[in-house]
């Protein structure tokens, strides 16, 4: 598990002509690592940053990442562009994917996302019997090294069968990433035989390591690939003291309403977080649905009116699974806006408050007394700033500034 290192406190910081989502120019004050004051007179002995009339922002954070796979799109093509194309190319290129690129792409992506605003990244590793624990060393090597920069949590991604006969192998390997360090247990229980056997095996060795939970759940437009109900009967039956995600969540936008609206009440009560991942789910599904082809987005207003928390994701940057992607939290903002119908301050939310929740990270916000994780985007508003995307950004994380690192 990531163990935060001791590091002194940074010295005080006053943001002046910082522009606020109210139209005001102010000066912030942070003091150890927290918002200290809004429109407070700069301190004597205070670092001095000019914001230039830039807009003041909780940083953002990255609710789901492979950075184990990321620039591979040229080396490793999908030639049929859909979700097995991708993981079966990923597999073949299993034996010319080494542990020293692994970790030199995935470095890349962490400080490409860190660069443009994001504090925190969740990112999953694969662990399967074909390369045992490449992506893992890889991902954990670069968290630790990170750390200064952006807090990353790496989830053990089981291969799958994880459960059944043939599985004897596979929960070896996940038992022994846990012992690894890895912050959080993962797994795919819609490509499973059994997904309830799959969603109580993860829910077990996660509560037998105090670790939360993050699923690829139902990734995929079959109505009747349906686990995250199970997902969430077995959370509120067992009681389950973690945090948990479940990612993906496509075939839920393919049940009926009523369907969604009680899965989601479910899904709510059980304190699930739901991660909506619209790039790459826009690319990989449908394809074979040329009429009224779906948008493969799970059910966000049925979520969002039964209080369940959701975040977005980018999913995957620049590899089979996904060919394009800046590594840019704003990018995903913006097609949760197109894709997904959300107003530009829910989307911003997205990708910056519901995901810190889902991590169980202390609130960032523009307040007083909050953590002090921001970002300066040379932008009038947030609908602008998710607009255009700008260059430019200033982050700063825990009351330091950390862009250029």
């Amino acid at each position: 598990m990531v163990t935060e290192r001791a590091e002194p406190a940074p010295r005080p910081l006053s943001i002046t002509n910082a522009l606020l989502t109210d139209g005001r120019t102010v000066t912030v004050r942070l003091a150890d690592g927290l918002v200290h004051a809004i429109d407070a007179p700069t301190q004597p002995g205070d670092d001095v940053l000019d914001a230039d009339g830039r807009l003041l922002l909780p940083a953002m954070a990255e609710a789901h990442a492979h950075l184990d796979k990321a620039f591979l799109a040229e080396t490793v093509p999908n030639p049929t562009g859909d979700l097995m194309g991708a993981i079966l190319a990923i597999d073949a290129a299993r034996d010319r994917i080494t542990l020293a690129d692994t970790e030199e792409r995935a470095e890349r992506a962490a400080r490409l996302i860190a660069a443009n605003g994001a504090t925190a990244i969740r990112t999953h590793a694969d662990i399967i019997t074909a390369n045992g624990f490449t992506s893992l060393t890889a991902l954990l090597a670069v968290r630790d090294r990170l750390r200064d920069l952006v807090h990353i949590e790496v989830i053990a991604l089981s291969g799958w069968p994880s459960v059944g006969p043939a599985a004897a192998e596979q929960q070896a390997l996940l038992r022994e990433a846990v012992a690894m360090g890895v912050d959080g247990i993962g797994g795919c229980p819609h490509l499973e035989d059994d997904p309830a056997a799959a969603n109580d095996l993860f829910l077990t060795i996660a509560a037998e390591s105090g670790l939360p939970v993050d699923l690829h759940t139902d990734e995929t437009l079959v109505p009747e690939r349906f686990a995250l109900e199970d997902l969430a009967d077995r959370v509120l039956a067992t009681g389950f003291p973690h945090r948990v995600a479940a990612s993906h969540c496509v075939s839920l936008g393919m049940q009926p309403e009523a369907v969604q609206r009680r899965v989601a009440e479910k899904v709510a009560a059980a304190g699930i977080s739901v991660i909506a991942l619209p790039s790459s789910n826009l690319f990989l599904q449908g394809r074979d649905q040329q009429h009224a082809m779906p948008r493969a987005l799970t059910a966000i207003r049925a979520l969002r009116e039964a209080g369940v928390n959701l975040a977005a994701g980018a999913d995957n940057l620049q590899d089979p699974f996904n060919p394009v992607g800046r590594g840019d939290c704003l990018e995903t903002a913006s097609l949760m806006v197109m894709a997904g119908h959300q107003l530009p301050a829910q989307a911003y939310h997205s990708v910056s408050a519901a995901v810190r929740r889902l991590m169980g990270l202390p609130a960032a916000a523009v307040s007083p007394g909050a953590t002090a994780d921001l970002v300066l985007i040379p932008a009038a508003s947030v609908r602008e700033a998710i607009a255009l995307a700008p260059a430019g950004r200033i982050v700063i994380r825990g009351g330091r500034r950390v862009d250029g690192w």
